[in-house]
Protein backbone atom coordinates (compact mmCIF):
# COMPACT_ATOMS: atom_id res chain seq x y z
CA UNK A 1 0.00 0.00 0.00
CA UNK A 2 2.80 2.39 1.02
CA UNK A 3 4.68 1.50 -2.19
CA UNK A 4 1.60 2.34 -4.28
CA UNK A 5 1.30 5.73 -2.57
CA UNK A 6 4.96 6.45 -3.33
CA UNK A 7 4.39 5.54 -6.98
CA UNK A 8 1.36 7.84 -7.19
CA UNK A 9 3.33 10.70 -5.64
CA UNK A 10 6.25 10.04 -7.98
CA UNK A 11 3.95 9.99 -11.00
CA UNK A 12 2.34 13.25 -9.90
CA UNK A 13 5.76 14.87 -9.54
CA UNK A 14 6.82 13.66 -12.98
CA UNK A 15 3.62 15.02 -14.54
CA UNK A 16 4.01 18.33 -12.72
CA UNK A 17 7.63 18.61 -13.85
CA UNK A 18 6.69 17.80 -17.45
CA UNK A 19 3.95 20.41 -17.42
CA UNK A 20 6.34 23.02 -16.03
CA UNK A 21 9.01 22.09 -18.58
CA UNK A 22 6.55 22.46 -21.45
CA UNK A 23 5.48 25.89 -20.23
CA UNK A 24 9.12 26.96 -20.13
CA UNK A 25 9.93 25.42 -23.50
CA UNK A 26 7.11 27.04 -25.46
CA UNK A 27 6.49 30.75 -25.92
CA UNK A 28 3.26 31.15 -27.84
CA UNK A 29 2.81 34.04 -30.25
CA UNK A 30 -0.67 34.80 -31.62
CA UNK A 31 -0.79 36.09 -35.19
CA UNK A 32 -3.79 37.91 -36.70
CA UNK A 33 -3.84 37.60 -40.50
CA UNK A 34 -6.42 37.20 -43.30
CA UNK A 35 -6.30 33.46 -44.03
CA UNK A 36 -9.63 33.44 -45.89
CA UNK A 37 -11.58 35.95 -47.93
CA UNK A 38 -10.28 38.43 -50.51
CA UNK A 39 -6.77 38.60 -49.01
CA UNK A 40 -6.25 34.86 -48.50
CA UNK A 41 -3.23 34.67 -50.79
CA UNK A 42 -1.44 37.52 -49.01
CA UNK A 43 -2.32 36.10 -45.59
CA UNK A 44 -0.97 32.67 -46.47
CA UNK A 45 2.28 34.16 -47.74
CA UNK A 46 2.64 35.96 -44.43
CA UNK A 47 1.89 32.76 -42.54
CA UNK A 48 4.68 31.01 -44.43
CA UNK A 49 7.25 33.71 -43.78
CA UNK A 50 6.55 33.63 -40.03
CA UNK A 51 6.98 29.87 -40.09
CA UNK A 52 10.36 30.31 -41.80
CA UNK A 53 11.37 32.90 -39.20
CA UNK A 54 10.33 30.59 -36.35
CA UNK A 55 12.37 27.78 -37.89
CA UNK A 56 15.47 30.01 -38.01
CA UNK A 57 14.98 31.14 -34.40
CA UNK A 58 14.15 27.72 -32.96
CA UNK A 59 16.89 25.76 -34.76
CA UNK A 60 20.49 26.67 -35.52
CA UNK A 61 21.49 28.46 -38.73
CA UNK A 62 24.76 30.15 -39.58
CA UNK A 63 23.33 33.30 -41.17
CA UNK A 64 25.44 36.43 -40.86
CA UNK A 65 23.70 39.57 -39.64
CA UNK A 66 20.70 37.68 -38.22
CA UNK A 67 20.67 37.57 -34.39
CA UNK A 68 19.12 34.49 -32.72
CA UNK A 69 19.82 32.38 -35.81
CA UNK A 70 22.50 30.24 -34.17
CA UNK A 71 21.18 29.98 -30.64
CA UNK A 72 18.31 27.41 -30.93
CA UNK A 73 15.51 29.22 -29.18
CA UNK A 74 15.50 32.10 -26.70
CA UNK A 75 18.84 32.03 -24.83
CA UNK A 76 17.80 33.73 -21.58
CA UNK A 77 14.71 31.54 -21.31
CA UNK A 78 16.55 28.23 -21.35
CA UNK A 79 16.32 27.80 -25.12
CA UNK A 80 12.54 28.18 -25.12
CA UNK A 81 10.99 27.70 -28.54
CA UNK A 82 8.59 30.09 -30.22
CA UNK A 83 5.26 28.48 -31.10
CA UNK A 84 3.00 30.23 -33.61
CA UNK A 85 -0.79 30.20 -33.40
CA UNK A 86 -2.68 31.84 -36.27
CA UNK A 87 -6.08 33.52 -36.02
CA UNK A 88 -8.03 34.31 -39.20
CA UNK A 89 -9.29 37.89 -39.46
CA UNK A 90 -10.91 37.22 -42.88
CA UNK A 91 -9.74 40.74 -43.73
CA UNK A 92 -12.54 42.13 -41.53
CA UNK A 93 -12.07 44.64 -38.68
CA UNK A 94 -15.05 43.12 -36.83
CA UNK A 95 -13.76 39.55 -37.12
CA UNK A 96 -10.28 40.75 -36.18
CA UNK A 97 -11.61 42.31 -32.98
CA UNK A 98 -13.45 39.10 -32.09
CA UNK A 99 -10.33 37.02 -32.71
CA UNK A 100 -8.27 39.39 -30.54
CA UNK A 101 -10.75 38.93 -27.72
CA UNK A 102 -10.43 35.16 -28.21
CA UNK A 103 -6.64 35.35 -27.99
CA UNK A 104 -6.89 37.22 -24.70
CA UNK A 105 -9.52 34.82 -23.35
CA UNK A 106 -7.39 31.81 -24.30
CA UNK A 107 -4.64 33.31 -22.15
CA UNK A 108 -1.77 31.26 -23.62
CA UNK A 109 -0.16 33.79 -25.99
CA UNK A 110 2.57 36.11 -24.73
CA UNK A 111 2.35 38.55 -27.64
CA UNK A 112 0.06 39.44 -30.55
CA UNK A 113 1.43 40.11 -34.04
CA UNK A 114 -0.91 41.57 -36.64
CA UNK A 115 -2.81 42.37 -38.70
CA UNK A 116 -1.80 43.09 -42.34
CA UNK A 117 -4.37 45.80 -43.21
CA UNK A 118 -4.24 49.04 -41.24
CA UNK A 119 -8.04 48.93 -41.00
CA UNK A 120 -7.76 45.68 -39.03
CA UNK A 121 -4.62 46.55 -37.07
CA UNK A 122 -6.31 49.69 -35.72
CA UNK A 123 -9.27 48.11 -33.87
CA UNK A 124 -7.46 44.91 -32.87
CA UNK A 125 -4.62 46.88 -31.29
CA UNK A 126 -7.18 48.97 -29.37
CA UNK A 127 -8.50 45.72 -27.87
CA UNK A 128 -4.97 44.74 -26.86
CA UNK A 129 -4.27 48.20 -25.44
CA UNK A 130 -7.45 48.13 -23.36
CA UNK A 131 -6.24 44.87 -21.87
CA UNK A 132 -2.64 46.11 -21.44
CA UNK A 133 -1.34 43.39 -23.74
CA UNK A 134 1.66 43.83 -26.08
CA UNK A 135 0.88 44.12 -29.79
CA UNK A 136 3.60 44.06 -32.44
CA UNK A 137 2.58 45.29 -35.88
CA UNK A 138 4.63 43.92 -38.74
CA UNK A 139 3.37 45.49 -41.93
CA UNK A 140 0.41 47.92 -41.63
CA UNK A 141 1.47 51.29 -43.01
CA UNK A 142 -1.02 53.94 -41.86
CA UNK A 143 1.04 56.60 -40.10
CA UNK A 144 -1.93 57.26 -37.79
CA UNK A 145 -1.46 53.90 -36.05
CA UNK A 146 1.54 55.21 -34.14
CA UNK A 147 0.00 58.60 -33.46
CA UNK A 148 -2.65 57.40 -31.00
CA UNK A 149 -0.65 57.55 -27.79
CA UNK A 150 -0.79 53.79 -27.23
CA UNK A 151 1.71 52.22 -24.82
CA UNK A 152 1.46 48.56 -25.87
CA UNK A 153 1.59 49.03 -29.67
CA UNK A 154 4.82 48.81 -31.70
CA UNK A 155 5.34 48.80 -35.47
CA UNK A 156 8.33 47.48 -37.46
CA UNK A 157 7.40 48.55 -41.03
CA UNK A 158 7.84 51.99 -42.56
CA UNK A 159 4.69 54.08 -42.71
CA UNK A 160 2.95 56.11 -45.37
CA UNK A 161 4.92 59.04 -43.94
CA UNK A 162 8.23 57.32 -44.75
CA UNK A 163 7.10 56.13 -48.18
CA UNK A 164 5.62 59.49 -49.22
CA UNK A 165 8.82 61.25 -48.14
CA UNK A 166 10.81 58.77 -50.22
CA UNK A 167 8.50 59.20 -53.23
CA UNK A 168 8.84 62.96 -53.27
CA UNK A 169 12.59 62.85 -52.66
CA UNK A 170 12.70 60.64 -55.73
CA UNK A 171 10.47 63.03 -57.72
CA UNK A 172 12.68 65.95 -56.63
CA UNK A 173 15.65 64.04 -58.03
CA UNK A 174 13.81 63.39 -61.29
CA UNK A 175 12.87 67.09 -61.55
CA UNK A 176 16.53 68.08 -61.18
CA UNK A 177 17.23 65.83 -64.15
CA UNK A 178 14.66 67.71 -66.21
CA UNK A 179 11.94 65.03 -66.08
CA UNK A 180 8.24 66.00 -66.00
CA UNK A 181 6.81 65.20 -62.55
CA UNK A 182 4.84 68.31 -61.51
CA UNK A 183 1.29 67.00 -62.16
CA UNK A 184 0.38 64.29 -59.61
CA UNK A 185 -2.67 62.03 -59.52
CA UNK A 186 -3.55 60.02 -56.40
CA UNK A 187 -5.65 56.83 -56.45
CA UNK A 188 -6.56 55.22 -53.12
CA UNK A 189 -8.99 52.87 -51.45
CA UNK A 190 -11.45 54.27 -48.91
CA UNK A 191 -9.84 52.52 -45.94
CA UNK A 192 -7.48 53.41 -43.11
CA UNK A 193 -4.56 52.59 -45.42
CA UNK A 194 -5.74 54.54 -48.45
CA UNK A 195 -7.07 57.63 -46.73
CA UNK A 196 -3.94 58.17 -44.66
CA UNK A 197 -1.69 57.57 -47.67
CA UNK A 198 -3.65 60.29 -49.45
CA UNK A 199 -3.21 62.67 -46.51
CA UNK A 200 0.55 62.13 -46.60
CA UNK A 201 0.70 62.85 -50.34
CA UNK A 202 -1.34 66.04 -49.91
CA UNK A 203 0.98 67.09 -47.10
CA UNK A 204 4.07 66.63 -49.31
CA UNK A 205 2.48 68.57 -52.16
CA UNK A 206 1.47 71.39 -49.79
CA UNK A 207 5.02 71.59 -48.43
CA UNK A 208 6.59 71.63 -51.91
CA UNK A 209 6.08 75.34 -52.48
CA UNK A 210 4.34 74.82 -55.79
CA UNK A 211 6.76 72.25 -57.18
CA UNK A 212 3.88 69.77 -57.40
CA UNK A 213 0.18 70.04 -58.20
CA UNK A 214 -2.53 67.51 -57.31
CA UNK A 215 -4.52 67.19 -60.51
CA UNK A 216 -6.55 64.09 -59.62
CA UNK A 217 -7.89 62.92 -56.24
CA UNK A 218 -9.48 59.52 -56.98
CA UNK A 219 -10.88 57.42 -54.11
CA UNK A 220 -12.61 54.10 -54.76
CA UNK A 221 -14.38 51.45 -52.68
CA UNK A 222 -12.31 48.60 -51.23
CA UNK A 223 -12.99 45.34 -53.16
CA UNK A 224 -14.02 47.28 -56.27
CA UNK A 225 -14.82 45.14 -59.32
CA UNK A 226 -14.97 47.90 -61.94
CA UNK A 227 -12.62 50.91 -62.03
CA UNK A 228 -13.37 52.28 -65.51
CA UNK A 229 -14.83 55.51 -64.11
CA UNK A 230 -11.78 56.09 -61.90
CA UNK A 231 -9.32 55.41 -64.72
CA UNK A 232 -11.19 57.72 -67.09
CA UNK A 233 -10.83 60.50 -64.51
CA UNK A 234 -7.09 59.87 -64.40
CA UNK A 235 -6.92 59.91 -68.20
CA UNK A 236 -8.77 63.23 -68.34
CA UNK A 237 -6.51 64.83 -65.70
CA UNK A 238 -3.32 63.91 -67.63
CA UNK A 239 -0.99 63.57 -64.61
CA UNK A 240 2.76 63.15 -65.07
CA UNK A 241 2.82 60.73 -62.15
CA UNK A 242 0.13 58.49 -60.62
CA UNK A 243 0.53 57.35 -56.99
CA UNK A 244 -1.48 54.35 -55.76
CA UNK A 245 -2.54 53.11 -52.32
CA UNK A 246 -4.13 49.90 -53.57
CA UNK A 247 -4.17 46.21 -52.61
CA UNK A 248 -3.56 43.30 -54.98
CA UNK A 249 -6.89 42.50 -56.63
CA UNK A 250 -7.74 46.14 -57.30
CA UNK A 251 -4.17 46.97 -58.37
CA UNK A 252 -4.44 44.20 -60.95
CA UNK A 253 -7.77 45.62 -62.09
CA UNK A 254 -6.38 49.16 -62.38
CA UNK A 255 -3.35 47.98 -64.38
CA UNK A 256 -5.51 46.15 -66.91
CA UNK A 257 -7.90 49.10 -67.18
CA UNK A 258 -5.04 51.59 -67.69
CA UNK A 259 -3.88 49.44 -70.58
CA UNK A 260 -7.36 48.94 -72.05
CA UNK A 261 -8.12 52.68 -71.96
CA UNK A 262 -4.71 53.73 -73.23
CA UNK A 263 -3.61 55.70 -70.15
CA UNK A 264 0.06 56.69 -70.21
CA UNK A 265 2.01 58.43 -67.45
CA UNK A 266 5.70 58.96 -66.83
CA UNK A 267 5.50 56.91 -63.62
CA UNK A 268 3.02 54.77 -61.70
CA UNK A 269 4.22 54.53 -58.10
CA UNK A 270 2.69 52.44 -55.29
CA UNK A 271 2.64 52.57 -51.53
CA UNK A 272 2.95 49.12 -49.94
CA UNK A 273 0.17 46.89 -51.23
CA UNK A 274 -0.73 45.12 -54.43
CA UNK A 275 2.31 46.18 -56.43
CA UNK A 276 4.65 44.35 -54.05
CA UNK A 277 2.87 40.99 -54.44
CA UNK A 278 5.21 38.95 -56.71
CA UNK A 279 2.16 37.68 -58.60
CA UNK A 280 1.46 41.21 -59.77
CA UNK A 281 4.54 41.10 -61.98
CA UNK A 282 4.48 37.40 -62.88
CA UNK A 283 0.79 37.25 -63.83
CA UNK A 284 0.44 40.58 -65.66
CA UNK A 285 3.74 40.54 -67.56
CA UNK A 286 4.11 43.39 -70.08
CA UNK A 287 0.94 45.05 -68.76
CA UNK A 288 2.83 46.24 -65.66
CA UNK A 289 6.28 46.71 -67.16
CA UNK A 290 7.82 49.83 -65.61
CA UNK A 291 5.49 50.11 -62.60
CA UNK A 292 7.27 51.28 -59.44
CA UNK A 293 6.77 51.13 -55.69
CA UNK A 294 8.24 51.30 -52.22
CA UNK A 295 10.51 48.40 -51.45
CA UNK A 296 12.03 47.10 -48.21
CA UNK A 297 13.20 43.89 -49.92
CA UNK A 298 13.73 42.63 -53.46
CA UNK A 299 15.88 39.79 -54.75
CA UNK A 300 18.37 42.52 -55.72
CA UNK A 301 19.14 43.01 -52.04
CA UNK A 302 20.98 39.70 -52.09
CA UNK A 303 23.68 41.28 -54.25
CA UNK A 304 24.20 43.83 -51.46
CA UNK A 305 23.72 41.40 -48.54
CA UNK A 306 24.60 37.89 -49.68
CA UNK A 307 23.46 36.25 -46.41
CA UNK A 308 19.84 36.98 -47.37
CA UNK A 309 20.02 34.35 -50.12
CA UNK A 310 19.55 31.50 -47.63
CA UNK A 311 16.42 33.09 -46.14
CA UNK A 312 15.01 33.77 -49.60
CA UNK A 313 15.63 30.17 -50.67
CA UNK A 314 13.89 28.80 -47.56
CA UNK A 315 10.84 30.92 -48.33
CA UNK A 316 10.91 30.18 -52.05
CA UNK A 317 11.01 26.43 -51.40
CA UNK A 318 7.64 26.75 -49.62
CA UNK A 319 5.92 29.31 -51.87
CA UNK A 320 7.63 29.18 -55.26
CA UNK A 321 8.17 32.96 -54.97
CA UNK A 322 10.91 35.28 -53.82
CA UNK A 323 10.48 37.30 -50.68
CA UNK A 324 8.98 40.75 -51.15
CA UNK A 325 9.18 43.77 -48.86
CA UNK A 326 6.05 42.96 -46.87
CA UNK A 327 7.07 39.35 -46.23
CA UNK A 328 10.58 40.44 -45.16
CA UNK A 329 8.98 42.93 -42.76
CA UNK A 330 7.07 39.99 -41.28
CA UNK A 331 10.22 37.89 -41.06
CA UNK A 332 12.00 40.72 -39.22
CA UNK A 333 9.04 41.20 -36.87
CA UNK A 334 9.36 37.73 -35.35
CA UNK A 335 13.02 38.43 -34.58
CA UNK A 336 11.95 41.60 -32.78
CA UNK A 337 9.62 39.40 -30.72
CA UNK A 338 12.45 36.93 -30.00
CA UNK A 339 14.70 39.77 -28.88
CA UNK A 340 12.00 41.13 -26.55
CA UNK A 341 11.43 37.68 -25.04
CA UNK A 342 15.17 37.32 -24.51
CA UNK A 343 15.57 40.68 -22.75
CA UNK A 344 12.31 40.65 -20.77
CA UNK A 345 12.73 39.98 -17.05
CA UNK A 346 9.85 37.51 -17.34
CA UNK A 347 7.08 36.71 -19.81
CA UNK A 348 4.36 38.86 -18.28
CA UNK A 349 2.62 41.37 -20.60
CA UNK A 350 4.21 44.37 -18.89
CA UNK A 351 7.70 42.87 -18.96
CA UNK A 352 7.41 42.10 -22.68
CA UNK A 353 5.98 45.56 -23.35
CA UNK A 354 8.91 47.17 -21.51
CA UNK A 355 11.38 45.05 -23.47
CA UNK A 356 9.78 46.09 -26.77
CA UNK A 357 9.96 49.76 -25.74
CA UNK A 358 13.73 49.49 -25.27
CA UNK A 359 14.41 47.54 -28.48
CA UNK A 360 17.60 48.40 -30.37
CA UNK A 361 17.94 45.32 -32.58
CA UNK A 362 20.56 45.44 -35.31
CA UNK A 363 19.42 42.98 -37.98
CA UNK A 364 20.47 42.97 -41.62
CA UNK A 365 17.21 42.15 -43.38
CA UNK A 366 16.04 45.51 -44.76
CA UNK A 367 17.41 48.99 -45.50
CA UNK A 368 18.38 50.77 -42.30
CA UNK A 369 20.12 49.59 -39.13
CA UNK A 370 17.32 47.38 -37.89
CA UNK A 371 14.60 48.12 -35.33
CA UNK A 372 14.41 50.81 -32.66
CA UNK A 373 11.10 52.23 -31.48
CA UNK A 374 10.40 55.86 -30.64
CA UNK A 375 8.05 56.95 -27.84
CA UNK A 376 5.05 56.30 -30.12
CA UNK A 377 6.14 52.75 -30.92
CA UNK A 378 7.32 53.47 -34.49
CA UNK A 379 10.52 51.92 -35.82
CA UNK A 380 12.91 54.80 -36.49
CA UNK A 381 15.75 52.69 -37.93
CA UNK A 382 13.76 51.55 -40.98
CA UNK A 383 14.35 52.89 -44.47
CA UNK A 384 12.94 52.12 -47.91
CA UNK A 385 13.96 52.05 -51.55
CA UNK A 386 12.14 52.28 -54.87
CA UNK A 387 11.82 49.24 -57.12
CA UNK A 388 10.61 48.93 -60.70
CA UNK A 389 9.24 45.97 -62.62
CA UNK A 390 11.69 45.15 -65.40
CA UNK A 391 10.97 42.13 -67.60
CA UNK A 392 8.92 40.47 -64.87
CA UNK A 393 11.42 41.08 -62.04
CA UNK A 394 11.48 43.68 -59.29
CA UNK A 395 14.67 45.73 -59.66
CA UNK A 396 15.83 48.36 -57.19
CA UNK A 397 16.33 51.59 -59.13
CA UNK A 398 16.57 54.31 -56.47
CA UNK A 399 18.44 55.60 -54.49
CA UNK A 400 21.75 55.04 -56.26
CA UNK A 401 23.43 53.26 -53.34
CA UNK A 402 20.85 50.46 -53.54
CA UNK A 403 20.15 50.52 -57.27
CA UNK A 404 21.18 47.45 -59.27
CA UNK A 405 19.94 48.53 -62.68
CA UNK A 406 19.01 51.61 -64.66
CA UNK A 407 15.52 53.05 -64.56
CA UNK A 408 12.97 53.01 -67.38
CA UNK A 409 11.66 56.58 -67.75
CA UNK A 410 9.01 57.16 -68.82
CA UNK A 411 7.76 53.82 -67.53
CA UNK A 412 7.02 52.78 -71.13
CA UNK A 413 7.46 54.58 -74.47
Amino acid sequence: MKKSIYLVILLALVLAFSSTAKAVDDIEVALLYPLSGALTEAGKRMKTVYEVAAEVINDSYDIQGIPYAKTEGIPSKGGAKIVLKFYDTQGSPEVGKAETERILQDGTAKLIIGAYQSAVSKPTSFVAERNKFPYLCGVSSSAALTERGLKYFFRVAPTDFHDSRMFFNFLDDMAKQGKQVKRVGMVYERTEFGVHAMKEVKKRISESGGAYELVADIPYEYKATDVNAEVLKIKAAKPDVVIHATLFSEMTLFAKTYQNLGVKTNANISFCGGYQNPKFASQLGDTVEGYMGSCTFAEDFISKKAHLKQINEMYKAKTGMNLDGISMEGFTTLFVAADAFNRAKDLSPDAIRDALATTALKIETMPGEGVKFDANGQNIWIDSTLSQIRKGDYKVVWPSEWATTGMAWPMRP
